[in-house]
């Protein structure tokens, strides 16, 4: 193995966060509230499969064991399954995660599990059908539902479930979301509304902390759970009463970015630091050939050195991200 990608504060890598397109048929709010609108540039094709295949094993081949498939919407990829199946025969790694809206999984999840896909989150914002669809401006709650049920038929033993916190929108859904997670193997995940460069009247509006949420589980018997080194940044509690478990997603909080894992490949092959770093590095001229990965890896040790001790989100800097499907969240 290759020298464990490690940054110049000492923080290992542990977690690749890959996303094969930004292309997204939902318009949520919070990130795509006009639409999916292609960059226009030349060249901009997403990554292929060999390439995919080049830049997951040079990071498996440097310690990750985790990759986590985003998008946009991952499985609007044609080869979707593929990619899966490429990721999941890469020596080293032993936990393939995806984050999806959800829409194709009742029809698809039986032959993502059997691809080797491990992990699955899905985006569910509010349990009310109204609200889901102004928060996504798409009315298929239903048929995400489904799909939930069917990861769980076909043999999924606890599904994530990504809420994004609005403060007047959906933060008052609290109980509702309590209620459901009762009697169900699912790992709610509350997530700070975050500051993009084309949301900032969104956030000023709607943003809410999750402290009030931390504090008021702590209350009620809630209790912190500890991390796995793959694990990502939620800050998960477990009560004796619940089969759910709530994860809790704080990026303002001080000293978020002390137990940062994971690294970022974009659909269109360049390596972000962070999701609010100022930019990305080239690494697509280095996944033409297998014979390329010792200069791949090179480069990304080289880069690891630059990486900022802190996203200086709290300072009001939300780097050069203009929205949260652009390098997959």
């Amino acid at each position: 193995m290759a020298q464990q990608f490690e940054d110049r504060f000492h923080r290992k890598f542990y977690y690749l966060r890959l996303s094969v397109t930004d292309v997204c048929n939902f318009k949520c709010n919070y990130c795509l509230p006009d639409g999916y609108k292609p960059s226009g540039q030349k060249n901009s094709s997403f990554l292929a499969l060999p390439e995919i295949k080049r830049v997951v094993r040079a990071f498996a081949d440097c310690g990750t064991s985790k990759v986590r498939i985003t998008g946009g919407e991952p499985s609007l990829r044609k080869d979707f399954t593929d990619i899966i199946q490429t990721v999941a025969e890469t020596n080293g790694i032993n936990k393939i995660a995806t984050t999806t809206n959800g829409y194709r999984m009742e029809k698809q999840v039986a032959e993502w599990r059997e691809a080797g896909l491990t992990d699955i989150n899905v985006s569910v914002d509010s349990l009310d059908p109204r609200m889901f669809y102004q928060i996504t401006g798409e009315n298929k709650f239903s048929q995400v539902m489904g799909g939930i049920d069917r990861a769980f038929e076909v043999g999924y033993q606890q599904i994530k479930v990504n809420v994004v916190l609005m403060k007047d929108v959906n933060s008052q859904e609290l109980p509702a979301f309590l209620n459901w997670i009762k009697d169900r193997p699912i790992q709610l995940r509350f997530i700070e509304l975050m500051q993009t460069g084309e949301m900032d009247d969104l956030f000023q509006k709607h943003h809410v902390s999750g402290v009030g949420i931390r504090n008021q589980l702590i209350a009620n018997g809630w209790l912190l759970k500890a991390r796995a080194k793959n694990d990502g940044p939620a800050q998960v509690f477990i009560h004796p009463d619940y089969k759910g478990e709530i994860g809790l997603i704080m990026p303002y909080e001080k000293d978020f970015c002390e137990s940062c894992n994971r690294l970022r490949v974009s659909a269109k092959g360049k390596l972000h630091l962070c999701l609010f770093g100022e930019h990305g590095v080239e690494l697509r001229d280095l996944l033409q050939q297998d014979s390329q990965e010792e200069a791949l890896i090179q480069r990304i040790q080289e880069q690891l050195q630059t990486k900022s001790v802190s996203h200086f989100l709290h300072d009001g800097n939300s780097g050069m991200t203009p929205h949260l499907a652009s390098i997959g969240g």
